[in-house]
């Protein structure tokens, strides 16, 4: 069985910006109201024969898109980037291009980039994360898309191992 979530109809979105380090457009820091669709599937259980109850499902996808609302995304792991922490500062250097920004306007995250795939990864294991926090649901697959406004985005699909 399948549980799916429309990100425009589930209002499960966020606005951010982010830079991609080398590429020719988005190599500058520029931004995107996001859209995040949701896939779960897995086996029916418990007292109403839920795959996940789509309000537990919602409530931790719109809290990851909070999280990430009107923010920099700055990844952690970048070769391409120097960053620095100072103060209540974050400072990333990109080849000549120097940014300062005020530490509550970023979220640092925990990967190479902040591209629609990653972002995409990013959020399956986060949810699967806090899926498997709640217990007894039976999950054995996720997919996440990531998209960069209407009709463009990124698939992740993660199958879970038991």
């Amino acid at each position: 069985m399948e549980v799916v979530l429309n990100g425009i109809h589930a209002n499960l979105r966020f606005s951010a910006a982010h830079i991609i380090p080398g590429h020719e457009f988005c190599g500058r820091l520029h931004g995107h109201s996001y859209i995040v669709d949701v896939k779960v599937k897995g086996k029916e259980s418990g007292k109403f024969g839920f795959v996940i109850d789509f309000k537990d499902i919602k409530k931790i996808v719109r809290s990851i898109c909070s999280k990430l609302d009107h923010k920099v995304l700055i990844p952690k792991n970048n070769d391409m980037m120097e960053l620095e922490i100072k103060n209540d500062s974050v400072i990333f250097q990109i080849a000549n291009k120097k940014y300062e920004l005020p530490k509550e306007d970023c979220v640092l995250l925990d990967i190479k980039s902040t591209t629609a795939e990653s972002l995409a990864k990013y959020f399956a294991n986060l949810i699967l994360k806090k899926i498997e926090e709640k217990n007894g649901y039976k999950i054995s697959e996720i997919e996440v898309c990531v998209n960069e406004g209407i009709g463009q985005g990124a698939i992740f699909k993660k199958k879970v191992k038991k």
